[in-house]
């Protein structure tokens, strides 16, 4: 439906938005607000049918539309709809975040699961006690931001572009930091 003109619904036609990515492309950042308010709740639906929990998808659709802000520029109308353009992004930042490897959470777990008890070895945890000890000694000697940075992708399973986003800082650089960082903990945990 048209009223004066504007189109009028959620998702606006494919000229709009196509328009609208133009205008991305460009850093409109008035464009983006427009299209994300135009094409977020179809593109959560797409995040949302291949991520089981909420903030998994939350967080991968945010990722597609920074990927989008960046990549608006490569956009052709001659190969497809805009909508479907951005649906693949937000499809293939799904699926990344399937395919990367993290422990599972309780939470996960079907009801009445009961995790297996293990033997008691007074000795294996006086081990795991003395080299949790040496490593957080190690951890303690990198600085500030690269131990954050170094514990949020290792032990929280943070994408290096989420680092980059929170520390403000480019993809290559966290992921020097990050490299430099396991030399340094590997050295520091061999002496």
């Amino acid at each position: 439906m048209t009223i004066g003109g504007k189109a009028t619904g959620g998702e606006g036609g494919d000229s709009d938005l196509a328009g609208l990515l133009r205008r991305v492309a460009a850093r409109d950042e008035a464009a983006f607000a427009a299209l994300y308010r135009k094409t977020s709740a179809k593109l959560y639906g797409v995040v949302a049918r291949i991520l089981s929990r909420g903030d998994a998808g939350a967080e991968a659709l945010q990722e597609a539309y920074v990927r989008i802000w960046e990549k608006a520029g490569d956009f052709d109308p001659a190969k497809g709809s805009p909508l479907g353009w951005m649906a693949t992004i937000a499809r293939n930042r799904a699926l990344d975040e399937i395919r990367r490897v993290r422990p599972t959470s309780l939470e996960d777990m079907p009801e009445g699961f009961e995790p297996a008890a293990s033997p008691i070895d007074p000795l294996a945890s006086r081990e795991r006690s003395e080299a949790l000890a040496a490593l957080l000694d190690c951890l303690g000697k990198l600085d500030d931001e690269k131990r954050s940075a170094v514990l949020l992708a290792y032990y929280h399973g943070a994408s290096r572009e989420a680092l980059a986003r929170r520390f403000g800082r480019p993809v290559p650089t966290i992921k020097t930091w990050l490299h430099r960082s396991l030399a340094q903990l590997r050295d520091c945990l061999a002496s």
